[in-house]
């Protein structure tokens, strides 16, 4: 029997009620930090496994690439140079530190490189200097201005007093004035030696940077200090400048031989030298006068285009000498060969004529096409690749020399002519070579010589008297 009062059973009740909502919420408490805790060592598992993947693919993958750009720096190195690793550069940044730290300008340092381009100027002028080292006057690094006028001088046209210049030895050379130019009018001649422009010394100067301040607006003037080979004094020469427009080629008929004069070998030279051909042709000689005098060269292509318009497919007009390991590069006729064996030729030469006119000259003689006439030729017989450094500078470097056909230097050495001629001597003021060609003394001593009944025994044997030509004036009238 219950004894129990109904509040008391009441409050029983309500305890119990309690004790199960209780254990209900702790059961399900404990569920959910169960399920976190799962739900937490899953997510650490998959991190670990996440950072282990990633460590192991990244670390791969790092590793590729600090082994290619490793492999890439070394295969540049050795390309370059197998020494250059070995190199000590500690002393050019020690020499350019101390530079920084204790020059003091002097009024000479207004015309360098850093004065000019700024700190910039120094690596400029390492450069040069790098290009110097090599000891070849052609291989040269050429700053912003410079590598804009070498643009602006393939072009033909520009503001100057048209003269060819080279460094030959350390000195400042002519190569050849442009006829009917300024410096031609004035009597500049081939390898007079500039000593000064405007007052500044020369000597170990480039030739870029010698065109820089050679050349300026028109109808202003420059005045070179010029050292003749022959003469003890130096000659002061002022020249305005003008305009310069290359010519290319002139013909005239003299006494019924053709002359032919090719003043440079441009882009349009090839062209014009078929059609100054189609009028020797036309007028119905077999003598021929190609006057290569004065003539600095230009395109390679252009001078074995018009070799070939006297050569056999298979005959060789240049070979380019490339030094080391690398093979000779032969350039062959394109086979024109428009002549018979009738053709008399004969080709005039100078001091001023280089590059491509001595592969021409070289080419047609040891193929016995040609007799050469006149005077050593300059011997410019190297090659040249224009780089770009920058967008504004580049780097000109010689990668080759030329041979004739039977394997003669040219470089440094030029085209002894068969028979030497006395140079034709120039009236003051009129330039170098006359446009009334008869009235040129070469021109003259060459049609004599072309139109001898011996002719074709000349490439065998030079009589005495041809060989003594240039002592004497017998054959002049």
């Amino acid at each position: 029997m219950n004894t129990e009062s109904p509040d008391t059973q009441r409050n029983i009740e309500m305890v119990r009620k309690y004790d199960k909502e209780h254990r209900v919420r702790i059961h399900r408490t404990m569920r959910w930090a169960i399920a976190a805790a799962l739900l937490a060592l899953c997510m650490l598992f998959v991190s670990v496994g996440a950072y282990t993947v990633g460590h192991a693919v990244g670390a791969r993958d790092f590793r590729a690439l600090v082994e290619g750009e490793t492999a890439y720096i070394q295969n540049k190195h050795a390309s370059a140079s197998s020494s250059d690793m070995s190199l000590d550069f500690d002393p050019f940044w020690d020499a350019w530190v101390l530079l920084d730290q204790h020059f003091v300008e002097s009024t000479n340092a207004s015309s360098s490189y850093q004065a000019e381009y700024g700190e910039q100027g120094k690596v400029w002028g390492a450069i040069q200097g790098l290009a110097a080292s090599y000891g070849d006057p052609f291989t040269t690094f050429m700053p912003p201005e410079e590598a804009e006028m070498f643009d602006s001088e393939i072009s033909g046209r520009f503001s100057g007093v048209g003269m060819e210049i080279g460094n030959r030895d350390g000195y400042l050379t002519v190569i050849s004035p442009l006829p009917g130019t300024p410096a031609d009018k004035a009597g500049i001649q081939p390898q007079d030696i500039i000593s000064k422009i405007d007052g500044e010394d020369s000597l170990r100067m480039s030739s870029n940077r010698a065109v820089q301040l050679i050349r300026g607006p028109r109808g202003e003037a420059v005045t070179l200090t010029i050292l003749r080979p022959g003469e003890s004094e130096e000659r002061t020469i002022r020249i305005v400048r003008d305009t310069i427009n290359i010519p290319t080629i002139e013909t005239q008929l003299i006494d019924g031989v053709f002359v032919i004069k090719l003043f440079s070998f441009s882009a349009q030279s090839a062209d014009m030298f078929r059609q100054a051909l189609q009028e020797f042709a036309k007028a119905d000689t077999p003598y021929l006068v190609l006057d290569l005098r004065g003539n600095p060269g230009g395109y390679l292509d252009a001078a074995v285009d018009m070799s070939s318009r006297f050569l056999d497919s298979e005959q060789i007009v240049v070979i380019e000498e490339q030094g080391g390991d690398r093979p000779d590069k032969v350039m062959y006729s394109e086979g024109y060969n428009h002549f018979s064996d009738e053709l008399r030729m004969v080709i005039l030469v100078n001091g001023g004529s280089a590059s491509a006119s001595e592969i021409v000259a070289g080419a047609l003689r040891d193929h016995e096409k040609a007799l050469v006439l006149g005077q050593q030729s300059f011997g410019k017989g190297s090659v040249q690749e224009l780089f770009r450094l920058t967008n504004d500078t580049s780097l000109k470097i010689t990668i080759a020399r030329w041979l004739t056909p039977n394997g003669t230097q040219i470089n440094e050495q030029g085209i002894t002519p068969d028979i030497v001629l006395s140079p034709n001597e120039p009236t003051e003021g009129e330039g170098t070579y006359r446009q009334d060609y008869s009235t040129d003394s070469e021109i003259i001593q060459a049609i004599e010589i072309v139109k001898r009944p011996d002719f074709v025994s000349l490439f065998e044997s030079i009589p005495t008297e041809l060989q003594n030509i240039a002592s004497s004036s017998d054959i002049i009238e």
